[in-house]
């Protein structure tokens, strides 16, 4: 499923934060800058010109308009993805496991907290189908907390230059990815929209015919068209509908996207700085190794957005307290 997830959030934002992510442990917020609402507010930054759409003699806007729109708003996803490593939330995930109809079988979800610790997000799971962990789980989760938290603590220096630099070339990977779909994708205006009280250009994109990507991971582009919303004031895509016009397959595992996976992506606006994910919908469809099937419907809300200090002070379980 780490293989999806990544192409969800390499599409989406450059989704879903890639991989599956470790378990997290609890440290020192600033109590200033953090809310317990991600629409809260702090000193706004500075936004940049808006883009005006305008039509030619034809009744139409042309493309060269658009693709700038566009290469805006994928440069304001890359300063996204540099700011939101500053930031602490919550995750919830629902699964609905279906069968071979597509009828729903099992559902069950899983409520997280997403930290950071020594510059590596991880993930504490504070609840199971909506119910508080045991006492036991809850210890388990504490002691992994605690593997992690001592592995990095006592990291070398030139160990954690090395792990910082790999998680670093990453990033550039998938801002590269990002980056090419203005390029990768016919767009036209279909009009306006407010989304979640955003005013919005919507626009609409099918694969450029014969296209041929700068970056290797960006060839799957070429099997989806979709929709995305952009706010006319910032620049800032706020939504992202995009479905699979063939079926693909990925990786050295059995994994199969099918025609017709669709990807529902919407955003918000946090502490009038950064834009970061509300709610992900998606499909999971594919065979592991050739042993395990997975067809489950996803969906992911996030919340209660809080920035951390850069010099918060990890607090280490058993650890005495100054």
């Amino acid at each position: 499923m780490r293989l999806l997830r990544r192409f969800v959030m390499r599409f989406c934002s450059g989704i879903i934060f890639a991989g599956v992510l470790l378990t997290g442990f609890a440290f020192a917020q600033d109590s200033t800058s953090a809310s317990t609402s991600p629409l809260a507010s702090t000193a706004a930054t500075p936004v940049s010109p808006s883009i005006e759409l305008k039509p030619d003699a034809s009744g139409t806007v042309p493309p060269e308009q658009i693709r700038e729109l566009l290469r805006r708003a994928e440069e304001k996803d890359v300063e996204n993805d540099k700011r939101q490593r500053d930031y602490t939330y919550i995750e919830r995930e629902e699964r609905h496991h279906l069968d071979g109809h597509g009828g729903v079988k099992k559902t069950e979800s899983r409520t997280s907290e997403i930290l950071e610790i020594y510059g590596e997000p991880v993930q504490r799971l504070t609840a199971k189908n909506d119910k508080p962990l045991s006492s036991d789980e809850a210890k388990k989760e504490d002691e992994k907390i605690q593997k992690i938290i001592d592995k990095r603590k006592n990291e070398s220096d030139g160990d954690r230059r090395k792990r910082l630099e790999k998680e670093e070339k990453g990033h550039e990977e998938d801002r590269k990815f990002v980056l090419e779909i203005a390029d990768a994708f016919n767009f036209r205006l279909s009009g306006s929209e407010v989304v979640d009280g955003h005013d919005t250009w919507m626009l609409e994109g099918e694969p450029r015919p014969g296209y041929e990507p700068k970056n290797r991971d960006a060839k799957i582009l070429s099997k989806f068209k979709g929709r995305v919303w952009i706010d006319k004031a910032e620049a800032q895509w706020v939504k992202l509908d995009i479905t699979a016009i063939d079926t693909i397959s990925v990786g050295f595992v059995l994994a199969r996207i099918h025609k017709g996976t669709r990807v529902v992506v919407e955003m918000t606006r946090v502490n009038d700085e950064v834009w970061l994910p509300r709610h992900v919908q998606f499909h999971i469809d594919l065979r592991l190794a050739l042993l395990k099937n997975y067809n489950e419907d996803v969906e992911q809300t996030f919340r209660d957005y809080k920035k951390f200090r850069t010099d918060s002070r990890i607090t280490v379980i058993g650890e005495p307290q100054e």
